[in-house]
């Protein structure tokens, strides 16, 4: 079964952000001039960066949560409850998407690396100091330590991201709270 939105899904996925960011300056900032190309200011001067960088997060977060969820809503479990006259809305909602949530969380902390690697290429395109600049003008500099610094910092963020994934795990699903080995 194909769905129209998954169209425009694939599209956001497969649009790179190098490409989609001259795009959006070129329709919203240069032909309508309506938003900001790279000033600094007020919530406006947000909107392209933002959206170059979230649209295909977003689609992936879209298709994994349909995925996860058409799976878990043809579950026995779901088949038991709504047997037993649950509510739809529970069954969705508390049964569903709870369980659904165990791919969302993974998706979500593996598309974390790649927004730290958008960023290089949104903060150097929309021209915004950040991490992604320092590192790009350390490597044009040849300034090894600060790219060093960089890439460490990055790699904590991505542990860090690690860590809080595998303790939310055990929040959503108590069957891995139940499993923790005894060493």
């Amino acid at each position: 079964k194909t769905y129209s939105s998954d169209g425009l899904i694939f599209r956001f996925v497969a649009i790179p952000n190098f490409w989609l960011a001259p795009i959006l300056i070129l329709i919203f900032s240069v032909h309508l001039d309506i938003l900001p190309v790279s000033e600094k200011g007020d919530w406006q001067s947000y909107i392209l960066p933002v959206f170059t960088m979230g649209s295909s997060l977003s689609a992936i977060l879209v298709r994994t949560v349909r995925n996860s969820m058409v799976d878990v809503l043809n579950s026995d479990y779901i088949r038991t409850a709504r047997s037993k006259g649950v509510s739809e809305f529970k069954v969705i909602f508390i049964h569903g998407f709870r369980n659904a949530c165990t791919a969302v969380v993974t998706m979500l902390s593996l598309q974390f690396g790649v927004l730290l690697t958008g960023a290089v290429i949104t903060e150097n395109i929309f021209d915004w100091p950040g991490l992604g600049s320092l590192i790009l003008q350390a490597i044009h500099n040849r300034d090894y330590p600060v790219v060093q610094g960089c890439v460490l910092l990055f790699s904590f963020f991505y542990l860090t991201v690690n860590l809080i994934t595998d303790s939310v795990y055990s929040l959503i699903d108590p069957q891995i709270r139940g499993n923790k080995s005894k060493i």
